[in-house]
């Protein structure tokens, strides 16, 4: 099975398969994929005759049609067929038996979101076999994101031969508050990179803040330097603003700041504390390194290890067990006073 990397590769070269499976939980690089085939594949006079868009749930019992268009010969040189939303389709026989001799003149493209096909079908077990092209998108990890954004932005200004980066502050603003939904961070970025000002040579929080309305002051990452610089006062500030925003939902934010403590007791067992070593094993940006070594300052192996119970207390609570009337605000005020004490 290739990778998205190696199938861009090969288109970017023109060469392209006669058939792809594109499927998983991440739709962002199924969409990349496709999009670029249906923007590519054909010059602008083929694709008005031989490029066709169709959608699964059309053919959710019957899948002969494009089978048999796919068997078609094209106008000019090739055709292209694609079929979003692949995944209602029930019925996979006739891709099955089309398998046995695909059309070399036929580029067909299958866009499965949000989940798997049952490979133990013989359509998806012979599917490499016959020429065909698979690629499960899966979703990033959480200490996979701010990476991930990093990367993206030098993707784009290369793309668009401009000089832009990103403030690691900044990608951990879209990261907590757009989670490791790709096609909702690019969508924001592209609208913010269109939108800032002329020259902009970096994003930053304040950029962020401005134009996707993400605040930079009041985040799960202010809150964890209100922890570790001891200001009960900022904390307490933030866990306010936090019970009064739809965005900042407790249980989502108590997963963040429990990482965090868990990061800060595995950081005090480390053997090796040098910058390299200590972001490879939290899994974090090197840049972040000295925050951690100043938490572990503040708090001790025994009581980080106190500090994740209480989170994990608050949790059960924050969702109605052994809770008769606490609001959010004052688990959360609770919560800080416990850590801070």
């Amino acid at each position: 099975m290739l990778t998205y990397n190696d199938i861009m590769l090969s288109l970017r070269k023109g060469q392209y398969a006669p058939l792809y499976f594109l499927y998983g939980e991440e739709p962002y690089y199924i969409d990349k994929v496709s999009d670029y085939i249906e923007e590519h594949a054909l010059d602008d006079m083929a694709r008005e005759f031989d490029q066709t868009i169709v959608y699964g749930k059309d053919y959710e019992r019957d899948l002969g049609p494009v089978i048999s268009a796919a068997r078609r010969f094209p106008m000019m040189g090739r055709q292209v067929i694609i079929v979003k939303e692949a995944q209602n389709i029930k019925k996979w026989e006739p891709l099955e038996l089309y398998l046995r001799q695909p059309m070399q003149t036929t580029i067909l493209v299958f866009c499965y979101k949000y989940g798997k096909p049952d490979k133990r079908l013989k359509v998806f077990k012979d599917f490499e076999k016959q020429g065909g092209v698979m690629m499960e998108s899966n979703p990033l990890r959480d200490n996979q994101m701010q990476k991930w954004v990093l990367d993206y932005i030098k993707e784009l200004s290369v793309e668009r031969n401009i000089s832009l980066s990103i403030d690691i502050k900044a990608a951990m603003l879209l990261v907590d508050s757009l989670g490791n939904d790709l096609t909702k961070i690019v969508g924001e970025l592209d609208k913010l990179v269109i939108g800032m000002p002329a020259g902009t040579k970096v994003i930053t929080p304040e950029l962020i803040e401005r134009n996707i309305g993400i605040s930079k002051d009041f985040n799960v990452f202010e809150l964890q330097n209100a922890l570790r610089e001891g200001d009960v006062l900022k904390a307490n500030r933030i866990v306010r603003y936090f019970s009064q925003s739809k965005q900042h939902p407790i249980q989502k934010e108590l997963i963040s700041v429990f990482t965090w403590f868990q990061n800060i007791l595995l950081y005090h067992y480390l053997p090796d504390k040098s910058e390299p070593s200590v972001a490879k094993a939290l899994g974090i940006h090197p840049f972040f390194v000295k925050d951690y070594a100043a938490a572990a300052r503040r708090f001790s192996a025994g009581k980080a290890f106190r500090i994740i119970g209480y989170i994990r207390e608050t949790d059960a609570r924050s969702k109605g067990i052994n809770n008769p009337s606490a609001d959010d605000l004052a688990l959360w005020q609770e919560l800080i006073y416990k850590i801070l004490h």
